[in-house]
């Protein structure tokens, strides 16, 4: 159903606060909900929903709540419990009047990512526009950008063998319980001891006893899987239900620790990879690949991220440059001149590559392309505010659509901070203005 506007009787507005009499109407985020082109992002959603059946939820006050959960960095819970008692928060999703309770679901966030799923960009688009019509943005920046690659990672814990075994066991027994399948044994008791003790060992380095715990594990686990596929046996349904989670579990018990090729890191999100990275901190980090594109030089309002999209596969650096400046030239609406990439991207397939400049390249490389080289770790510190204030340092959302919903929204997120500072600012440099205005009238009055 298509998404429409909240209707309130005005029986009872006589005597309801409305928020533009409670709130400073210079605020920021006020100034920001005004200059969002909310009818915009309605019409281009509205395709995704029928005009049939019940009337919907307004698009302004679910897209205003993933807006303001990454601007802060809060949860779906969190956002949604900060609503109730932040009136700039009611207002940026569009009330009018002051609301003491929650009238809508937190799982209504959940199903407005997955259907919104590519349309996500439409937001990152909207606050490149935002800025670009706030001055925070200018033109000219867009033609120099910096591209560069950073792990998301996922919410796992470090996958050992005996986690996993561990993790295999109970998802199987809590699928069973679900279904009615009846086990011989659910060997949990067993399971989570073998599984502490492993740890314990492998970190006193007593590795014959540690792999002893293995065996019991592996043995356990393959007990239950043989013993599911016997109860199931002719049961279509069942069949079907059992089939993925069956064949994870296959696959972790399979599995050795020094294996090469494909291996599986998590029971319950098999979509995490294991990317090396080369930091002394972290050498290996598990999530997805994300790539992010910034403005080269600072803009008047910051380094606003222009394009971010996760790569699940963990593609090579250089084989996705390519496709990576396509979309941020088709989402900016204006030709890349040059781009700086680093190390990484060496071989790359870009479609110019006398426009791509690489981090200790020499030929080709004078004046102010120089200059502008030594400008591209400055996307590090992008990176490492989007983690940090954001949520690409830890993606709490389910498969690989949660992934892409993720690195984009934090881009958003990010560049919304910048715009929500710059009107601060602004604000701040009007005041000063009037005040060194006003004050040689007041000094002459007397």
């Amino acid at each position: 159903m298509r998404p429409k506007r909240h209707e309130t009787t005005g029986s009872g507005d006589l005597f309801r606060a409305r928020l533009d009499q409670i709130i400073n109407m210079k605020h920021e985020l006020v100034q920001l909900a005004g200059k969002i082109d909310w009818e915009f992002i309605d019409g281009e959603i509205a395709p995704l929903y029928s005009d049939q059946g019940r009337p919907g939820i307004e698009t302004r006050f679910v897209i205003g709540l993933l807006l303001l959960k990454h601007i802060y960095g809060l949860s779906d819970e969190g956002v949604c419990e900060r609503w109730v008692y932040d009136p700039y928060f009611q207002h940026f999703t569009g009330e009018e009047f002051f609301q003491h309770d929650f009238r809508h679901e937190r799982s209504d966030l959940s199903h407005w990512r997955k259907r919104l799923g590519d349309k996500l960009e439409l937001l990152l688009a909207e606050s490149l526009r935002v800025a670009h019509a706030s001055g925070a943005l200018r033109t000219k920046d867009l033609a120099r950008v910096t591209v560069d690659t950073t792990v998301q990672p996922k919410n796992v814990t470090f996958p050992t063998d005996a986690k996993l075994l561990h993790a295999a066991i109970n998802g199987l027994t809590r699928l069973a319980k679900k279904h009615g399948v009846r086990l011989r044994q659910s060997y949990l008791r067993i399971a989570k001891r073998a599984a502490m003790m492993a740890g314990r060992y492998a970190h006193a380095k007593q590795f014959n006893r540690h792999h002893r715990e293995l065996r019991i594990l592996r043995i356990r686990l393959g007990r239950i899987i043989r013993d599911i596929r016997r109860r199931i046996a002719g049961d279509a349904p069942l069949e079907a239900a059992f089939s993925w989670p069956l064949s994870r579990a296959d696959q972790i018990r399979s599995q050795q620790q020094r294996q090469r090729g494909w291996k599986l890191y998590s029971f319950h999100a098999p979509e995490v990879e294991c990317i090396g990275r080369g930091k002394a901190s972290a050498p290996y980090e598990f999530g997805v690949k994300a790539s992010i594109v910034t403005t080269n030089a600072r803009a008047p309002g910051g380094q606003f991220v222009l394009h971010a999209r996760a790569m699940p596969g963990n593609p090579y650096d250089g084989h996705t440059l390519r496709d990576i400046l396509e979309d941020t030239q088709r989402l900016t609406g204006r030709e890349i001149e040059r781009a700086y990439v680093d190390k990484g991207y060496r071989g790359h397939d870009a479609a110019n590559p006398r426009r791509v400049f690489i981090s200790g390249q020499k030929r080709g490389v004078f004046g102010r392309i120089k200059r502008e080289l030594r400008r591209r770790s400055a996307i590090e510190a992008v990176i490492g505010h989007m983690k940090a204030e954001g949520h690409l340092g830890r993606c709490y959302l389910k498969g690989r659509a949660g992934d892409a919903a993720n690195a984009i929204l934090s881009a958003v997120g990010y560049n919304l901070r910048l715009l929500l500072a710059w009107l601060r600012m602004i604000l701040c440099v009007v005041i000063l203005a009037l005040v060194r205005t006003i004050q040689p009238a007041v000094k002459s009055a007397f």
